[in-house]
């Protein structure tokens, strides 16, 4: 099952191969937020209100070379989080969205 980060473009492409995409969150916490498909409108409501335009990009876990752990957050509820920076191949597509107002 594909899991989804959000970022900016600008974000996206500074990512350079080999070190691949690191999120600020991987310095700050230890890992890089993720979503499975069916949460990504609920974290775009919560943290990114008013963001502007944002890509979301889509990751096939099998081809991460970071350790990915799903693991409870706030609420109870299940995400996924890389322990590592995304490596750019992991990355199987990238969607333009429009973060709510």
């Amino acid at each position: 099952m594909n899991v989804y980060h959000i970022t900016t473009t600008k974000a996206w492409e500074a990512a350079e191969d080999p070190g691949g995409y690191r999120a600020a969150s991987l310095e700050s916490e230890g890992f890089i937020h993720c979503s499975f498909k069916d949460q990504l409108s609920g974290v775009l409501e919560r943290y990114y209100r008013g963001a502007g335009e944002l890509l979301v990009l889509e990751i096939d876990p099998a081809r991460l070379r970071a350790e990915m752990k799903t693991e409870p957050s706030t609420g109870g509820e299940d995400y996924p989080h890389i322990y590592g920076p995304i490596n750019k191949d992991a990355v199987i597509g990238t969607a333009a969205v429009a973060a709510p107002a």
